[in-house]
């Protein structure tokens, strides 16, 4: 029953957040704006309410409040310190938000399931959208990688050669609100963010190469989303509380990885050093 047609969609559309997860979560992480990715979408949700209130598309409204909401955030944190800006621009948009909800007289089921996720409702007509928004996505990622990278590891150095810190900072943000366009309706806002660190997180603890960190980012997101699927289908428990713990072991292995690499180091320097060598018993 895991791969009846009804799960055909969920499989398909759960891969490909997974990607666009774990691609733009590697540069959340380094940029350490692991807030911004969990204020954006938590934000957009302001968006589903309203296009719900108006009977428009709730995926149009999130992508237009997220859009708002990452610029609103860039142009702030450059005026201020960027953790205040993302939440200000977070209890705003949550504000208006509810708001919104308050002039309705039912809670919307499809606002409900852009809070905690409905991937085992995806329908065929959505995953067209879906797979539009990830090319996009990715492909931003692709065009503007090295100075994206640079911004991230040195903005010193990036600055004194010509790449516009503001800019790649607006870029990213950017970036963030088109992946949580397009994942809101899988995971939902309030668990997005830990799909989008979790396995980054992780990965960046395995390795210090961006190519490899990236790849393996991207396929520990797809084990979790998979993982997440199938734990989520046996036991009728929620796909969000699957993806969270999930996350959090992957999290949890890479940093017993990264203290076993900095124990290996501190031995291996002690026996360059002339120490007393580490006898194995």
């Amino acid at each position: 029953m895991l791969f009846a047609p009804f799960m055909i969609n969920a499989w398909i559309v759960s891969t490909i957040v997974a990607v666009v997860a774990g691609v733009v979560g590697f540069f959340v992480v380094l940029r350490g704006a692991a807030f911004v990715a969990d204020a954006v979408p938590q934000g957009a949700f302001a968006g589903a309410a309203g296009a719900s209130l108006l009977g428009l598309n709730t995926l149009l409204g999130v992508g237009v409040f997220a859009l708002i909401g990452a610029l609103g955030i860039g142009w702030l944190g450059r005026r201020g310190r960027r953790d205040v800006a993302t939440a200000l621009v977070l209890v705003l948009m949550l504000g208006v938000g509810a708001l919104f909800l308050s002039f309705t007289t039912e809670y919307s089921a499809q606002i409900f399931s852009l809070l905690f996720g409905q991937v085992l409702g995806i329908s065929t007509g959505e995953i067209l959208p879906v797979a539009g928004l990830a090319v996009v996505c990715v492909g931003a990622v692709l065009v503007f990688y090295r100075p994206l990278l640079l911004s991230s590891l040195a903005p010193e150095s990036s600055a004194a050669r010509g790449v516009s810190n503001t800019r790649m900072e607006l870029v990213f943000l950017v970036i963030v609100a088109i992946a949580t366009s397009m994942t809101l309706p899988v995971v939902g806002a309030l668990l997005i963010f830990s799909l989008m660190i979790g396995p980054p997180a992780a990965a960046r603890a395995f390795t210090d190469n961006p190519y490899v960190a990236i790849a393996l980012s991207v396929v520990i997101a797809i084990v979790t989303v998979w993982a997440a699927i199938a734990a989520a289908f046996q036991t009728t428990w929620p796909i969000g509380f699957f993806v969270g713990a999930i996350s959090a072991f992957w999290y949890g292995v890479g940093r017993g990885a990264a203290a076993w690499r900095r124990t290996r180091s501190v031995r291996g320097a002690t026996n360059r050093d002339g120490g007393a060598p580490v006898v194995a018993c």
